[in-house]
């Protein structure tokens, strides 16, 4: 045996194995779910046939379409608000000095690091002291909170690498400041306009707090009516239900991530 050199055994670096127990951790729920909302038995815990019947139950219940159009509206409306809102914030905040600035910046995106629960019980003791009553405009007034933070940081992300001297040459060449705006600086902005607005649009849709605390009777969005449903027992359609949102949460962040790095693929060319 002398001369005969014994090969290293392979070894498998503790980062990949992290990594897998980290995504399992993650998505073995969802794939459950998923596996489960095929199954033709009432009970979730109890496999018993394979079946699509749960997804065409799903889009004929007329409590849930009822929900999804709440839902919809709510963050159609505003994302729409915040949009405006919020880039019109990021580019004063990378353009303009103003006293106070430090201070207005760190105000501004406060929504992003306070608990859904405070937003949620802020906004309804402010309902109450004005005597609004509540209803799905109070519910896009409160989404609008968070949305224009999410919105704005996206733009001012996508402000800190665009030429600054592009507006300054339009201007030179006879430009309104508005003209310069619209013509030269937006759509520069458009990929990150597009990618924050799909990002607020997800959070808006999925929002469950400061819905269940600012809307009023009969006036339930989607994550509202899961939760309502699920306290008598997690059933099939549930399950479906939350396997389209899943999808369609996944297909939207997946949309707004490429619209993201083409425009910065852009910028470095």
């Amino acid at each position: 045996m002398r001369g005969f050199k014994l090969s290293p055994r392979p070894r498998v670096p503790w980062q990949l194995v992290l990594s897998v127990l980290v995504f399992v951790f993650m998505y073995l729920p969802i794939l459950v779910l998923a596996f489960y909302s095929f199954n033709s038995s009432p009970y979730s815990a109890i496999w018993q046939s394979f079946t699509l019947d749960w997804y065409g139950k799903l889009f004929r219940d007329e409590r849930i379409l009822s929900a999804l159009n709440n839902s919809l509206l709510v963050a159609f409306f505003a994302v729409g608000i915040s949009s405006v809102l919020g880039t019109l914030m990021a580019v004063g905040i990378a353009r303009y000095e103003f006293p106070g600035k430090q201070l207005y910046v760190g105000i501004s995106y406060l929504p992003l690091l306070i608990p859904d629960i405070a937003i949620a019980v802020s906004t309804l003791v402010c309902l109450a002291a004005f005597a609004i009553p509540l209803s799905l405009t109070t519910v896009i007034a409160a989404h609008v909170v968070f949305c224009l933070s999410y919105i704005a940081l996206v733009v001012s992300s996508r402000m800190n690498n665009l030429n600054p001297h592009l507006e300054e040459a339009a201007l030179d060449l006879g430009a309104t400041p508005t003209q310069a705006f619209i013509q030269v600086l937006l759509p520069q902005l458009m990929p990150g306009i597009i990618s924050g607005c799909l990002l607020a649009f997800v959070l808006s849709l999925d929002d469950f707090l400061i819905a269940s605390f600012t809307s009023g009777s009969g006036y339930n969005t989607l994550p509202m009516e899961i939760f309502s449903r699920i306290r008598t027992g997690v059933k099939p359609d549930i399950n479906a239900l939350s396997v389209v949102l899943i999808s369609v949460t996944a297909v939207v962040a997946a949309i707004g991530e490429l619209i993201r790095a083409s425009g910065d693929k852009e910028l470095m060319s």
